[in-house]
């Protein structure tokens, strides 16, 4: 019996789909496992009737925990070895965690001299990364079977486009025979005869003086990625579908077969043993995306924690105050054109959306936004909650789930993104935000729509830990001198 039939009968599948749980799985596996690496090697050198069986009794071992874990996942990160990989090779991924395991180990010894930690044992120490590299990687190479067995059964895959010459054969057919590397070929544009004739009964072939056609097919469809296979390499053709892509803000890669070809603003990867150059239009510092991305986990975790308090007492007063659910959720458009379910305390009445047809002549707002001063459909409490901005606190949830970041963007109607024009589109190639900079404005609501695409723009041109830090203190100041309406 296939197991991810049973799961999906068993409504086991679309339920993790559904609430994007299958981050947080994977990053609980990961801590669960640096824990039972510290526990072998607390069971080895400490266990005893004086001294107990756990760890975490000890309050010096479990600040070591509590330390050591976010920097060993950013180690990870940074090697990208958190990736459930597509087409990585089992040494890759041998080497990934074993540099990571080393790289703790080297912290653990620096740690050990600088605090003059010499009431640690030393074999604790150096257990504490053997067991982490022994676990983390026998788990992640039990996940990647479980992933290639459900990527072969068409579930988890990109789309991609490929502009392809007859030398692409090989590539072509490897991503079709390997169905657990989950890459789906939207469509292929050729000049190609022989790919012709062998594919066109199962995809989209397209000539390749049709290439105009790819603006309109990202614009439509939600494309991953662009990957240009030809044997030769055309300038022209290149800037033309480059600009295309960073304009609708999407992944662009070049085959190359010249070990000496940089370029400045593309970085090296592999795809299945063959080399691209992988063209970057939005921020790609690996160690301050990694920063950024630990930040989104534990930020949200830990807001989650302590703003409970006060997230009860919303929910409590909105329940108080008026008919219908306490958090409302609204389809949003996040990374790439995908849709989620946005959480935010309800601050409408119940039926606030079949009335907004009834208020459409009243909108204050240009472009496709809806935005109405004195919105009559906002409830008393609704009013306060959008004036601080506590209205927004259950998407920290959305945030843990990992459909959006603290700081970007703010996600947009589906009906919104379909009218946007094409440079407004690049704002959907990041992971949308709980702030940026149109949301720390005083004026907000008067600002143009123009304007504020191009806000979000600009944050996107511009990003660094830096600039989110400073969006995060000015958000917080705009929930204090309630400077949201």
């Amino acid at each position: 019996m296939d197991i991810f039939s049973t799961l999906y009968r068993l409504h086991i599948i679309p339920f993790l789909k559904k609430w994007k749980l299958l981050n947080l799985i994977l990053g609980a596996l990961d801590i669960l496992a640096i824990f039972v690496a510290f526990e072998c090697a607390y069971l080895i050198v400490y266990s005893g009737a004086d001294r107990g069986y756990f760890f975490f009794l000890d309050q010096r071992f479990l600040l070591l925990f509590a330390g050591i874990t976010p920097l060993w996942l950013l180690a990870m990160y940074l090697l990208k070895a958190t990736e459930i990989p597509r087409t990585k090779q089992y040494t890759a991924i041998f080497w990934e965690y074993f540099l990571s395991a080393g790289a703790i180990f080297m912290l653990l010894i620096l740690l050990y001299f600088i605090f003059k930690l010499y009431t640690v044992s030393r074999t604790f120490i150096i257990l504490i990364p053997v067991f982490g590299f022994l676990f983390l990687f026998t788990l992640r190479m039990m996940e990647y079977t479980v992933f290639k067995r459900y990527r072969s059964k068409g579930f988890n895959y990109l789309n991609v486009v490929l502009i392809a010459d007859t030398s692409s054969l090989p590539f072509i057919e490897s991503m079709l025979e390997h169905k657990e590397w989950g890459y789906k070929i939207v469509a292929l544009f050729t000049s190609s005869e022989a790919i012709r004739k062998k594919y066109e009964e199962t995809i989209i072939i397209l000539p390749e003086d049709f290439i105009e056609v790819l603006n309109d097919l990202m614009e439509v469809d939600m494309i991953d990625e662009v990957l240009y296979t030809k044997s030769k390499v055309l300038p022209s053709e290149i800037r033309k579908i480059v600009r295309s892509c960073e304009e609708l803000g999407v992944v662009f890669s070049v085959m190359y077969r010249d070990e000496k070809l940089t370029l400045s603003n593309a970085v090296k990867r592999e795809i299945a043993n063959y080399k691209f150059l992988t063209f970057i239009n939005v921020p790609h510092n690996t160690y301050a995306l990694g920063v950024k991305k630990i930040m989104d986990i534990f930020g949200s975790l830990l807001g989650i924690i302590v703003l409970s308090p006060l997230m009860i007492m919303m929910a409590i007063l909105i329940k108080l105050s008026s008919a219908g659910p306490v958090v409302y959720k609204q389809p949003r458009v996040g990374l790439r054109g995908r849709q989620f379910e946005l959480f935010k305390f309800r601050t409408m009445v119940a039926n606030a959306d079949e009335m907004r047809k009834e208020l459409e002549e009243l909108n204050e707002a240009d472009g496709p936004a809806f935005k109405i001063a004195d919105d009559p459909r906002v409830t008393k409490i609704g009013k306060f909650l959008r004036k601080t901005g506590l209205d927004e606190l259950p998407q920290l949830f959305n945030v843990l789930k990992g459909e959006m970041s603290l700081i970007g963007p703010r996600p947009p109607l589906p009906e919104e993104t379909t009218q946007y024009e094409r440079w407004q589109l690049r704002r959907l190639s990041v992971k949308p935000g709980l702030s940026c900079f149109w949301q720390v404005k005083p004026d907000r609501n008067s600002i143009k729509f123009e304007k504020w695409m191009e806000l979000d723009l600009a944050y996107i041109d511009n990003w660094s830990l830096r600039l989110d830090f400073v969006i995060l203190l000015k958000t917080v100041k705009t929930i204090f001198h309630k400077t949201g309406l």
